[in-house]
């Protein structure tokens, strides 16, 4: 098959790493690829040397940006269509919200067979206005009619949409987001080596992050938290994996607190790092505010590293209470620093619940395993269509699910 995905920008993120493993996957299963992208980067980094590596062909889109810009917006939705004319794909799978929108109006317009949309985060969100959930809100539904059927990382962006009226229930398929398992392990060395470098002795509990130095990640929330805990555990070393515009803006506020001292900053590192820093952690911390499926979370339970996290979104399906971690009440910062105090002064529980973690993870958020679960998407898409009609959702909903 000729699949095509698109996709806003090829920054180092979840959605990001997700498309380009599972454009990997199916050409190595012989299909031909093409994977789409605005120009766009960042101080969160860039993927586009990873998808070179892939083998697929690759196109950028130069009007294709992440901001709302009308007349760029109408160019690239222009530019996508004549794209999607000339090479003549089996599949356009879209990703992230404005390649969602003006990707799959142009696969429309171009008269694609099939048309997938992947949502790994919601495109309006109670971050925003009001006026600004109702104007994506609005967009989301037009082009909805023109969706095949719509993957959900989480099952709760399922419930999330179908809440919001975008479609019903029957064109959703969770198939959780894929990431390389075999690369997410404890070892002692590697334990030794981070914390070494972080400047964390032995008797000290690092809780890490990993996530753009940014609004709605969560980092307000952290710092919030931190007088509390640190009060209570003064051996508490915070570690944050990531960049972002809001870097010297934190910098500044735990400096007038006090407690630079108590926060690394290990600044941006690539894709194929976060593995082994993983290692120097102790507890991994997850408090953005929204989010499809905390990627983060995953890798840091593949690592045995138990987690923390707000109760939203697609958090409540991987952070299970006395299994993997403890859930927070969104937004409940003092809670938040009690979860922190909870497992820092436990080493046989967090030891525990990173075990169990690690097993309910190792199958579950295989690559190869989304890959798998794609391709027979695809297939059973393009042998259900009849001939001749508009793009349809054909499928029931099997929802790959982890287990409670």
């Amino acid at each position: 098959m000729h699949i095509c995905h698109v996709i806003t920008r090829l920054i180092i993120g979840g959605a990001q790493e997700n498309t380009v493993l599972t454009c990997r996957g199916l050409v190595e299963r012989g299909h031909r690829v093409t994977l789409i992208a605005g120009p766009e980067t960042g101080p969160e980094g860039s993927l586009w040397d990873q998808a070179s590596k892939a083998g697929c062909d690759l196109i950028t889109v130069k009007p294709l940006r992440r901001a709302v810009r009308p007349l760029s917006d109408w160019r690239a939705r222009r530019e996508l269509r004549h794209i999607f004319e000339r090479i003549h794909p089996d599949v356009v799978h879209t990703h992230s919200s404005k390649a969602g929108i003006v990707g799959r109006s142009a696969a429309a317009r171009a008269g694609v067979p099939v048309i997938i949309h992947t949502i790994h985060g919601m495109s309006f969100n109670r971050t925003q206005p009001k006026s600004v959930q109702m104007f994506y809100r609005f967009l989301e539904r037009q082009v909805a009619r023109h969706t095949s059927v719509f993957v959900s990382v989480a099952d709760a962006m399922t419930d999330q949409a179908v809440a919001a009226g975008l479609a019903p229930r029957d064109p959703f398929v969770t198939i959780r987001s894929g990431m390389e398992t075999d690369r997410f392990a404890p070892q002692a060395d590697l334990r030794v080596r981070f914390r070494r470098k972080w400047g964390v002795t032995d008797d000290q509990v690092v809780v890490g992050t990993i996530a753009r130095l940014f609004e709605n990640k969560g980092y307000e929330d952290i710092i919030a938290a931190m007088p509390s805990a640190v009060a209570r555990r003064p051996k508490l070393r915070f570690v944050w994996i990531g960049d972002g515009a809001h870097r010297d803006r934190y910098q500044r506020q735990l400096e007038a607190m006090g407690f630079s001292d108590h926060v690394h900053m290990v600044g941006l590192i690539s894709p194929d790092e976060v593995a082994s820093h993983l290692n120097g952690f102790d507890i991994v911390l997850h408090a953005s505010r929204w989010e499809g499926l905390p990627r983060a979370v995953v890798q840091g339970l593949l690592t045995e590293v138990p987690a923390i996290s707000f109760d939203n979104d697609g958090a409540p399906e991987v952070v299970i209470p006395e299994e993997t971690g403890i859930l927070v009440p969104y937004g409940d910062t003092q809670r938040l620093a009690d979860a922190i105090v909870t497992l820092a002064a436990d080493a046989e529980l967090r030891r525990t619940l990173g075990r169990r973690g690690r097993t309910r993870c190792a199958t579950t958020f295989d690559w190869h395993k989304m890959v798998t679960d794609l391709e027979t998407l695809y297939r059973r898409l393009a042998d259900r269509r009849a001939p001749g009609k508009a793009a349809q959702s054909t499928i029931s909903n099997p929802q790959s699910t982890m287990s409670n």
